[in-house]
Order: structure tokens, then C-alpha cells, then sequence
């Protein structure tokens, strides 16, 4: 089905650019702008994102340690969460070092090649944060709505199970896009008003109008995000019918407060992605583009690890045992 798309479109492009009686030389690489000012907002600009950067790898790898040197959290909830912790070290890795690279630049060049491999390697890893996010959901609602059958259902197989298909899965998804995007002719100007290898400014650079190509992506973006966001809508529906027949007071506030660091991460992530991608963002200023993916791409996965030990008594305490335990061994 998307080998058909696919020659068709390309059929289509050529078609149009052979229309056009002038010679087109494409691009071998890309030109990103990033954050423009004076050298010294720039060096402002790296060491604020030089920081975050650090500080998220810090507090994502904490949680990664905790889960796995302190077995009070070898369960399937923590599993989980050591997983999106170890994803968003690695999410954010796609692009942010790029970031402070192209920051203390002169030419601030990606190759195309380069271009490509950031973008999937970006929206792939995304993708998989979102998958993660609906089986974490999940687990929340068999926990609470389900908990005489959450052992039996919830196994060690069970949970690796679907850690290896988050992961899979969203390594599988973006493949098509990338070849779609990648084929269209680009012939200059290269210059994208962006940090990242984004789709809307790609499309922007294109030599022809390609609405369907357009369509497609923003479809394809749509479904990867609105699948997992309404089973998380579904599982949390679930869960608050059910908490709120708790007859104790004191099991409602446990609930809830199992629930919300995990509600928080979704409002963050889910917010500024849905604003990104799921609506065209052609007649958007390119510099609110660039906060919005500032913010989900590198704001997010530093304050994930603070929501998640923040509000979690077992979380906390596994932190400074395993700390502690560290700086004692040194």
C-alpha cells in the first residue's frame, strides 16, 4: 500500500519537474539556523541548554540506577518507568548535543544524509516515548481497576513483553515517512529556520507543491499520536470511575497520587506535541515553533525525573539509598 503511494508521488514529482524547462542542482546538505542573536545571547543559549541537557541526563540515569540496583522496585510499574527513563536519555540525545554543536558553529551545516538520520532517529525514539506512555497507563488502570487479577495478568514475561514491543514498534513507524520526505526534489534555497530536521520546514524547502506527501505525514503523525493518547484517555477514565468509589478517603488520595506524576508527564509531552504536529504548522511563527519543540524535546525530559521522584515515596527513598550507596563505595 505505501510502495503505491510512494510511486505514485514520485511519479508525480517527476512529472512536474520535468515540466519546468531549467536545470536544478539539489542539495547535499542543509543549513539550520537555530537560535539567532548576538555571540553573546548564543553562548547564553548553549550554556542554559548545556545545563538542561546534563542536569536530564543526571536525573533520568538516577532513576535508571535506582530501578536497577534496588529490587523493592524490580516490579512491573517501575520496570516501566526505568525504561522511559533510559528512552528519554537517549531522546533527548538526538538532538540537543547536534544543538550545541550547531550553536558554536560558523556555517551551522547537517548533511542531508545527517539531516535524515537525526529526523528518524528523533521521531522514532518520540513515537516509542508515546507507546510507553499507554502501557504505563495501562498498568495504572489493571493496578487499580483489576488488582485481584493484576499478578496473574502483569507477569515478569508479560511485562518484557510489552517493554520490547514499545521499542520495536516505534523504531518500525517512521521508516515510510523518511522515505516519502527524503525523495522530494530540494534544489535551494537549504536554509531551515529551525534546530532540528523538522518536517514542516523540509516540506517548506521543497522544489514543488506536494499537498499529498503533506497529507500523509500529518495523517500518519495524527494516528501515532492519537492512538496511544486515547488509549491513555480510556485507561485513565477507567481508573477514575473507579477510584472515586473508594469508600476511604485515605485510598482515593493513594490513587490519585500513583496516578498524577504519570497524568503530569502526559499533560507535558501530549500538550506541545499534539500543537506541533497533529495541526499544519506552515502559518506558525518559526520562532514559536522552536519553543514548542524546545519545550517537549528537551524541557520535558528534564522535568520528567523530578515529577516521577518528586511524588513517589518508594522512588525517593530508593534514590538515596542508591546514592548513598555510591558516594560510600568512592
Amino acid at each position: 500500500m505505501f510502495m503505491i503511494i510512494y510511486c505514485l508521488l514520485t511519479s508525480v514529482s517527476l512529472t512536474a519537474l520535468g515540466s519546468q524547462n531549467k536545470t536544478m542542482h539539489f542539495v547535499t546538505e542543509f543549513v539550520l539556523l537555530g537560535f539567532p542573536g548576538e555571540r553573546e545571547m548564543q553562548m547564553f543559549f548553549f550554556s542554559l541548554i548545556l545545563v538542561v541537557y546534563l542536569l536530564t541526563l543526571l536525573g533520568n540515569g538516577a532513576i535508571v540506577c535506582a530501578v536497577k540496583w534496588d529490587r523493592r522496585l524490580h516490579t512491573p510499574m517501575y520496570i516501566f518507568l526505568g525504561n522511559f527513563a533510559f528512552l528519554e536519555i537517549w531522546y533527548v540525545s538526538s538532538t540537543v548535543p547536534n544543538m550545541l554543536v550547531n550553536i558554536l558553529s560558523d556555517t551551522k551545516t547537517i548533511s542531508f544524509t545527517g539531516c535524515f538520520i537525526q529526523f528518524y532517529f528523533f521521531f522514532s525514539l518520540g513515537t516509542t516515548e508515546c507507546f510507553f506512555l499507554s502501557v504505563m497507563a495501562y498498568d495504572r488502570y489493571l493496578a487499580i481497576c483489576c488488582p485481584l487479577h493484576y499478578p496473574s495478568i502483569m507477569t515478569g514475561k508479560f511485562c518484557v513483553i510489552l517493554v520490547c514491543v514499545c521499542w520495536v514498534s516505534g523504531f518500525l513507524c517512521y521508516p515510510v515517512p523518511i522515505v516519502l520526505i527524503s525523495q522530494l526534489p530540494f534544489c535551494g534555497p537549504n536554509i531551515i529556520d529551525h534546530f532540528v530536521c523538522d518536517p514542516g520546514p523540509l516540506f517548506a524547502l521543497a522544489c514543488i507543491p506536494v499537498p499529498s506527501t503533506e497529507l500523509i505525514c500529518y495523517t500518519f503523525n495524527s494516528v501515532i499520536i492519537f492512538g496511544p493518547f486515547l488509549s491513555i484517555l480510556g485507561s485513565y477514565t477507567l481508573v477514575l470511575r473507579a477510584v472515586l468509589r473508594f469508600p476511604s478517603h485515605a485510598g482515593r488520595t493513594k490513587a490519585f497520587s500513583t496516578c498524577g506524576s504519570h497524568l503530569m508527564v502526559v499533560s507535558l509531552f501530549y500538550g506541545t506535541l499534539m500543537v506541533m504536529y497533529v495541526s499544519p504548522t506552515s502559518g506558525n511563527p518559526a520562532g514559536m515553533q522552536k519553543i514548542i519543540t524546545l519545550v517537549y524535546s528537551a524541557v520535558t525530559p528534564l522535568l520528567n525525573p523530578l515529577i516521577y521522584s518528586l511524588r513517589n515515596k518508594d522512588m525517593k527513598d530508593a534514590l538515596k539509598e542508591v546514592l548513598g550507596l555510591r558516594i560510600n563505595q568512592n
